[in-house]
């Protein structure tokens, strides 16, 4: 059942068995069923295994589950790429859902570029239970477009959904994993693979999202105080790879704060444009006071 799939939808899991349950059901209401449903449980000490037991027992829908001890979101995608086997693959958080019609929709639309050896994928919308879309919806005139591109250029707005053939992904660097962090944002590797690819990008909806009260969004003051050497490694690739000044005036911002969260300044050493770092130092600071100031307030 598992064999000759087209798509892997990938779910990292950390004690989601309140929520996963909705992205099982609406994997099963699929109008196409040529997918593979994985599951990386990051150390969950919930019923999550015990509720993946019993869909596997079901059969309705091809499943794998993994199991391993808890790394983070980013240690999560690690493990996922080393166990995708389909040609291409989506993640899709515990506590979202896909669209009955989205894996149909999502195999139509790789069919232009399956051959086309400069894109990478395609990139599609995310809403919210309501139907509303997640930020902004993506130009109609483009017909291929860069991750960084989009957003810095194009100011698109609001998370979105990428869909990667898995070849390219494992093809660049995995997220490193930082003692005693559990955070890396993703787009380290996105924007990896920006330099080299294009994404065909698709206005239609693949995920309803919905921001849980503990999950990261809600939560990114505190990300920002506990995992400060995996933001600051995002930072560094982040101002690299920057389009705009603004950009990478923002990120050297945040690079500045993360390095007084860290106590270690060479990090700052790993800017190429130290007149960059010195103008936004200042800034850097009244980010680090402004961070701390939200987390005890929020005590």
């Amino acid at each position: 059942m598992i064999e000759n799939k087209m798509l892997t939808v990938f779910t990292p899991a950390y004690n989601r068995a309140h929520t996963i349950w909705r992205t099982y059901e609406s994997l099963c209401r699929q109008t196409s069923k040529d997918f593979i449903w994985l599951i990386i449980d990051d150390g969950s000490s919930d019923n999550t295994k015990e509720l993946v037991d019993q869909w596997i027992e079901e059969n309705k829908i091809p499943i794998r589950y993994i199991y391993q001890e808890n790394q983070g979101m980013h240690g999560a995608h690690n493990t996922a790429y080393q166990n995708i086997t389909t040609k291409y693959n989506i993640c899709i958080d515990s506590d979202d859902y896909m669209p009955r019609n989205a894996i149909e929709e999502i195999l139509n639309e790789i069919k232009p570029i399956d051959d086309n050896p400069t894109c990478a994928g395609i990139i599609g919308l995310d809403a919210i239970e309501d139907g509303s879309i997640i930020g902004t919806k993506i130009p109609e005139f483009l017909n291929q477009v860069k991750l960084n591109e989009l957003y810095q250029l194009y100011k698109v707005k609001g998370d979105k959904k990428l869909v990667y053939k898995t070849d390219i992904v494992n093809s660049y660097p995995e997220y490193p994993v930082f003692k005693g962090e559990k955070f890396v944002p993703l787009d380290y590797k996105y924007l990896l693979i920006d330099q080299d690819y294009y994404l065909k990008p698709v206005n239609k909806v693949f995920c309803i999202v919905e921001y849980l009260a503990d999950g990261s969004t809600k939560n990114i003051f505190r990300q920002y105080k506990n995992n400060p050497k995996g933001f600051a490694f995002s930072r560094l690739s982040r101002i690299k790879y920057g389009l705009t000044f603004i950009e990478r005036f923002k990120n050297a911002t945040h690079l500045v704060s993360s390095v007084i969260f860290i106590k270690d300044i060479s990090y700052l050493a790993k800017v190429s444009n130290m007149k960059l770092i010195i103008a936004s130092f200042p800034f850097g600071i009244l980010l680090n006071l402004y961070i701390r100031l939200k987390l005890k307030k929020r005590k």
